[in-house]
């Protein structure tokens, strides 16, 4: 049996829309038909990769061939090229972060709306194989109920590439890999934030932050630390999880780590006080090697589908999209609020993110 495959223009071709293309190229659904790039050079990449490459963007919006827009251009013309397809009747794949203000992508959730099409932002690190892992564990009570999640992602290389260094864009760290970190959190802790305390970076004198940090406090006990830094010559584990009964690591994505829980078949014995520095600590001890036990990090359960399988069941009508329009809204109220945090240095108390 013969599968049409739904015809995708990539608009954008730098490195997100090439990576999209081999993303796409063996999907039974979905087919890359031609790109649109302003670039000249980044037309000719397009041509030289084997996908057409049209001169305009109404050539691209006029061509009734054309099912669905994918836009990985800079940030601050999301909107604008959404809108321009919602209205010549093409469905829409956008890139992360969707769009700039909450306002603006409450107007490209109703120009959907209204031209009966689908808008599903890319929210692919919901597909990860780390965040599976410890969403796993968060939800299965591998080592208790968690209560403590630390997640960061460490580089030394500065922000990368050009316009994500200019504000006008929407440059910056908390857009870029924050927008990622803080879906994953809401993603897998479903309960009220109540408090938010947040510290942004401009160790590198750019005009966006090239890092932050994000505390955050949920209603049912759990307290979160969300980080990226870009100054990071020794990277911290890219997870560190404290459970009820014992604590988890994810040293990087490659899912180096272990957990280590308490043995609960174990005689309790006092620990054995330690030399520490200049003085001694029972506190500080270890436990004895009966008292716990050291493991693998659990399998994690998988997505049956992967963003774009489930795009083109969306469209199709056969399926409800993994990453929902109201999720990605709470998303970028968060980062409103981790913005207004780290300038002004307040906590946030009791903000509500989830929209009505």
């Amino acid at each position: 049996m013969t599968t049409t495959k739904h015809a995708i223009v990539i608009v954008g071709y730098g490195g997100m829309g090439s990576y999209h293309a081999k993303l796409i190229k063996d999907n039974n659904y979905l087919e890359v038909t031609g790109t649109y790039d302003i670039l000249e050079n980044r037309r000719t990449a397009s041509i030289e990769a084997g996908y057409p490459a049209y001169e305009s963007y109404e050539e691209v919006l006029g061509d009734s061939a054309v099912d669905v827009v994918l836009i990985a251009t800079p940030n601050d013309v999301h909107k604008e090229l959404a809108l321009q397809a919602f209205k010549a009747g093409k469905h829409v794949i956008c890139e992360k972060p969707v769009t700039l203000s909450v306002q603006d992508f409450k107007e490209m959730v109703a120009a959907a709306d209204e031209a009966g099409r689908v808008l599903m932002v890319h929210q692919n690190r919901r597909w990860d194989e780390d965040f599976l892992t410890i969403k796993q564990m968060y939800n299965e009570k591998t080592i208790g109920d968690l209560f403590r999640i630390e997640s960061r992602v460490h580089g030394a290389n500065g922000i990368p590439g050009d316009w994500r260094h200019l504000e006008q864009h929407g440059g910056g760290m908390l857009l870029d890999w924050g927008v990622h970190l803080l879906d994953q959190i809401l993603f897998m802790v479903d309960s009220r934030i109540t408090s938010l305390s947040s510290r942004l970076s401009f160790i590198l004198g750019d005009e966006v932050d090239d890092g932050f940090e994000a505390n955050l406090q949920f209603e049912n006990g759990v307290s979160a630390v969300i980080e990226v830094g870009t100054t990071n010559f020794i990277t911290l584990p890219r997870w560190y999880v404290k459970g009820t009964e014992g604590t988890g690591v994810i040293e990087d994505w490659s899912l180096n780590g272990r957990v280590v829980s308490r043995n609960q078949d174990a005689v309790k014995v006092e620990p054995t006080p330690i030399q520490a520095g200049v003085g001694l600590t029972k506190t500080m001890a270890p436990p004895s090697e009966e008292a716990t036990i050291t493991g693998t990090l659990p399998e994690p359960f998988r997505n049956s589908s992967s963003f774009f399988d489930n795009f083109a069941a969306v469209i199709e009508g056969k399926s409800e999209p993994i990453v929902k329009n109201e999720e990605v809204l709470r998303v970028l109220n968060l980062i409103d609020a981790v913005f207004e945090s780290g300038r002004t240095g307040e906590t946030l108390k009791d903000f509500d993110i989830y929209p009505a």
